[in-house]
């Protein structure tokens, strides 16, 4: 069990744990809603984000993992939530999307299979999953809807917002922060 800013969370092997990238995500989030904000996040894990912004706002969300644990241990922290792949399975537009990506540059060698190489693994420049997600995310935000995105030095923060910035979206760094071996950085990408 993790208890963070009112929320109680509930972990599970198969699943991610909740780390320093979870925390810095959360507060970001916290920071950014105003409220009555309809939510989702994408690569939910154990839920830790959604519940910490149920805990602490008015606002809807529900959450969405590749991993079949991941859906199951967010449910049993309290959050709708659905399997599926990013954002494929998504039919409805949301004032804010929240992910906390796969993007630890991996090799082939370095894969290990199984669901919680799913949930590190960002391709061989850390990005596979986060260009993905960017390609998809459109199309699901409301009008002046906004991504809040985790990215990691080791995935290339400046190519990340190029990225964004490219597909129209107008950014900030919301948070930043310097860990043993990288800096992990909130980006706040809104819809224009």
């Amino acid at each position: 069990m993790i208890h963070y800013r009112n929320a109680v969370i509930k972990t599970d092997s198969s699943v991610y744990e909740p780390s320093e990238d979870s925390f810095l995500l959360a507060d970001a989030a916290l920071s950014e809603i105003k409220d009555s904000e309809r939510l989702l996040e994408v690569g939910c894990g154990s839920g830790i984000v959604a519940a910490v912004i149920k805990a602490n706002t008015n606002a809807k969300i529900a959450g969405i993992d590749i991993n079949p644990d991941a859906a199951k241990c967010t449910k049993e922290n309290g959050i709708d939530a659905i399997r599926g792949d990013l954002l494929g399975c998504i039919k409805g537009k949301f004032d804010m999307i929240i992910f906390n990506p796969p993007y630890l540059p991996t090799s082939e060698e370095e894969r290990t299979g199984g669901w919680l190489n799913t949930a590190l693994d960002g391709g061989c420049d850390g990005r596979r999953i986060i260009d993905r997600f960017l390609e998809e995310a459109g199309r699901c935000l409301d009008v002046k809807g906004k991504l809040l995105l985790l990215v990691s030095s080791l995935s290339g923060i400046e190519e990340v917002k190029s990225k964004m910035e490219a597909l129209g979206y107008t950014i900030e760094i919301k948070s930043q922060e310097r860990f043993m071996f990288e800096t992990l950085a909130v980006i706040v990408a809104t819809k224009t």
